[in-house]
């Protein structure tokens, strides 16, 4: 899946707290800075696991404020790991 979440999640540990709590699910993928504010993050693995990490992306981190999350499936190819961008 690809998720794109929106609010105050630049800065405040949103991207190695997610990597974490996906590595946590079993999941690979990456996350990511986007230039408009924005977080992307694909993630693949079984879906329990996406659910898991779909409810803590609307929590985040503490300083988050998490105001919307946007996510779809995709079909891609799943990646070895889960980086950080």
């Amino acid at each position: 899946m690809r998720c794109f979440i929106s609010g105050h999640v630049q800065g405040v540990w949103y991207r190695a707290t997610t990597a974490e709590q996906a590595e946590r699910q079993g999941l690979s993928g990456y996350v990511g800075n986007l230039a408009d504010g924005r977080v992307e993050v694909l993630a693949c693995g079984e879906n329990e696991a996406l659910a898991e990490l779909t409810a803590w992306l609307w929590q985040g981190p503490p300083g988050a404020r998490v105001d919307d999350v946007q996510c779809r499936v995709v079909d891609e190819a799943p990646p070895t790991g889960f980086t950080t961008r």
